[in-house]
């Protein structure tokens, strides 16, 4: 099979897997995708069923295959996995999701080992890091999706708030992709106005609470979609688009994707989001923020619980 370039392998054809294959073939990024799941049935029949949108979108070769098939791929993105069981700890979820990605990751390196790879499975942090030990590849070419979602979701829900369209909003999320994630409200704009200028002006409706509120919607969103729906995937879908147009049309973007940190702030030998230039070679620089004093202690607390868990699941 002749190569088509940009080829990209989605490993797990679950909600999210399919959510970004769609994403990914409306934007029209990649002209050859390839689906790979333990049920080789199921790869198929997406496959199939995307294929026959072929008229509607650029032209794109999708169909499903084994290890051998996503040779030479240029692009795997990781979302096979399972969620968290009721009654079961995060380090349980870390280590039965390690097991599995002990198969996974050794196949992609084989097949493809100059090929970038986007991890999306959760805890994404923590099995960035794994896949980073287990691959042997160099960080760079190892990147979580990281709080690139929680980002979009904060911006979402100020514009929603302050009635401004949510392009104009820049600020970020940081941190670990879960509980221990902060806000950067020091360097937030709106447009080119610090928030702290936008807000001087303000009355209580739009003071300090108000803020921490919607911070906390975002951390809390994921539960409320999972309550209400049982999984969240267009939105994680839509993010790992944006991050795989900016490695495969080497755009240099900056994103808060999940990265290896050595010496940032005294923090080593783990993976956090922190503003990443990403280009055709994965990470080209992870760029040092200067953070107020509350947030950098957010972030070495981030560091601490993720080290902790990495350390009781034996990595």
């Amino acid at each position: 099979m002749n190569k088509l370039s940009p080829k990209v392998c989605i490993v797990g054809c679950g909600n999210v897997g399919m959510r970004y294959a769609y994403s990914m073939i409306i934007s029209g990024v990649a002209r050859e995708i390839i689906l790979v799941d333990y049920s080789r049935k199921k790869a198929e029949g997406e496959a199939m069923d995307l294929s026959h949108g072929a008229p509607f979108v650029s032209p794109v070769k999708i169909y499903a295959g084994d290890y051998p098939n996503t040779a030479d791929s240029d692009l795997v993105v990781v979302t096979a996995g399972r969620g968290q069981k009721q009654g079961e700890t995060r380090i349980d979820l870390v280590k039965g999701n390690a097991e599995i990605f002990k198969t996974i990751i050794p196949e992609i390196v084989k097949y493809s080992p100059n090929a970038i790879i986007l991890v999306a499975t959760n805890p994404v942090d923590i099995l960035s890091y794994i896949t980073y030990k287990i691959s042997g590849k160099p960080s760079r070419e190892i990147i979580g999706s990281g709080t690139v979602l929680d980002t979009a979701r904060f911006r979402y829900l100020i514009s929603k708030e302050l009635n401004i369209d949510s392009r104009n909003i820049h600020a970020s999320i940081f941190g670990e992709h879960g509980d221990s994630e902060f806000p950067i409200w020091s360097k937030a704009i709106i447009g080119d106005v610090f928030f702290k200028d936008y807000f001087e002006n303000c009355d209580e409706e739009c003071g300090e609470q108000k803020l921490k509120g919607i911070f906390e919607d975002v951390r809390d969103s994921a539960y409320k979609i999972i309550e209400k729906k049982g999984e969240t995937s267009y939105g994680i879908g839509l993010a790992l688009t944006k991050i795989s147009k900016a490695i495969l049309k080497d755009q240099n973007s900056v994103l808060p994707v999940s990265s290896l940190l050595e010496n940032y702030y005294g923090i080593s030998d783990l993976y956090l989001s922190v503003p990443a230039i990403v280009h055709k070679h994965g990470i080209r620089q992870v760029m040092k923020v200067a953070f107020a004093e509350d947030e950098l202690k957010a972030l070495q607390n981030s560091a601490a619980k993720i080290k902790e868990v990495i350390r009781a699941s034996g990595f």
